[in-house]
């Protein structure tokens, strides 16, 4: 018996990701301005590789999959022009930790993104993998590696990248985007408002009008269309490549910088 969407959602609903400790841990043990930086550095990081669509919904359509490229096209376009809004959220989060303007023009792209890097460099550099260029962790690489495939035009790339889209909206609507709302506004420990100019990127992406909400629905309604014996192991694999990435980013993340309680040297695999 073939896979049916609702085993393919609830598998990721299952993996660790899904329900990973993270965002309980930051709102429990609130970190020091420099590690907010340093987190926010590499999730934005992480999150920049995820909007492009890059060739993915073209191979979609090249491949008579119309429908299914106008529902992933739809989410590329939504998420255009995302990164200066993310920034500014961050910036002004590091600014409230520190409790002084750390940075002064929040919408400052160049300039706040900087000074996350920095952060990032003071606290994370010595763990092996990182690279001082990007001051990146081995694990956002990864993480971010997830998504290359949509460089790629071949059939098997294009049926993969729908599996990683898929994993990928249901993380972004129920673990990432409510984790951030409860670390970053509902624990109280940075003054902030879903109302605050400066929230409106985590604003845009929350709850049932939120993008998030409308770009899970397109994935599970496209997956769900090209989901049959011969498609289910290769959308499996974009699940779990995905899945399992993001997975270690959030444990380096997590003991690195927020006091879980096991060594970050432990979970690294350069």
């Amino acid at each position: 018996m073939s896979t049916t969407i609702d085993d393919l959602v609830a598998r990721i609903r299952s993996h660790r990701c899904y329900r990973h400790p993270i965002f309980d841990h930051w709102a429990a043990q609130p970190p020091k301005p420099a590690a907010v930086g340093a987190l926010f550095h590499q999730i934005r990081n992480f999150c920049d590789a995820t909007r492009p669509g890059g060739k993915f919904p073209e191979a979609l359509a090249m491949h008579k999959l119309s429908a299914e490229s106008a529902l992933l096209q739809e989410i590329v376009e939504s998420e255009e022009n995302h990164a200066p809004e993310l920034a500014t959220m961050a910036g002004h989060i590091v600014n409230r930790a520190a409790g002084r303007e750390v940075f002064e023009d929040l919408y400052d792209q160049e300039e706040v993104e900087a000074g996350l890097k920095k952060f990032s460099d003071e606290l994370l550099a010595a763990l092996p993998g990182y690279d001082p260029r990007t001051g990146l962790l081995a694990q956002t690489r990864r993480a971010r590696a997830a998504f290359d495939g949509r460089q790629q035009v071949d059939r098997e790339s294009t049926i993969r990248n729908l599996g990683t889209a898929l994993a990928l909206e249901m993380i972004s609507n129920r673990q990432l985007i409510p984790g951030e709302k409860v670390a970053l506004v509902d624990a109280g420990t940075y003054g902030a408002d879903l109302a605050d100019a400066e929230m409106h990127y985590l604003l845009e992406h929350w709850g049932e009008i939120g993008a998030e909400q409308q770009h899970e629905k397109n994935a599970i309604a496209a997956v769900g269309s090209v989901l049959n014996t011969e498609t289910e192991a290769l959308i499996v694999e974009g699940v779990d490549v995905f899945l399992d990435s993001l997975a270690a980013l959030w444990d380096v993340l997590d003991a690195a910088l927020l006091a879980s309680g096991r060594p970050a040297e432990e979970l690294i695999t350069a």
